[in-house]
């Protein structure tokens, strides 16, 4: 199913029509805890969109270190971010040779 907008006064004519026919074909279940379902949904989103983190020690030759703060500087962003952004496209399969 299509993501809906947060608020229904948003949405697109396709929009509205899907979730009128999704509402009638009974897609739709009722809650019954509905603040401990809000609550594990928050939680879910906290941890999807802000992680823990976990502090590493690395050692990098100093001439990779400077030439990576040059490019984090030429970026506007700090070098750590720019490691931390490299590390996740990798394991995300984003980053390429």
């Amino acid at each position: 199913m299509a993501r809906l907008p947060a608020e229904t006064e948003d949405m697109t004519p396709e929009q509205e029509a899907e979730l009128t026919a999704t509402t009638e074909a009974g897609e739709w279940k009722s809650v019954d805890n509905v603040d401990e379902w809000k609550a594990w949904l928050g939680a879910a989103a906290r941890n999807t969109l802000n992680p823990k983190r976990k502090r590493i020690s690395i050692a990098v030759p100093e001439r990779d270190l400077v030439k990576l703060k040059a490019r984090a500087s030429e970026e506007g962003i700090a070098y750590q971010t720019l490691i931390n952004s490299l590390i996740h496209k990798y394991v995300e399969g984003r980053l390429k040779d």
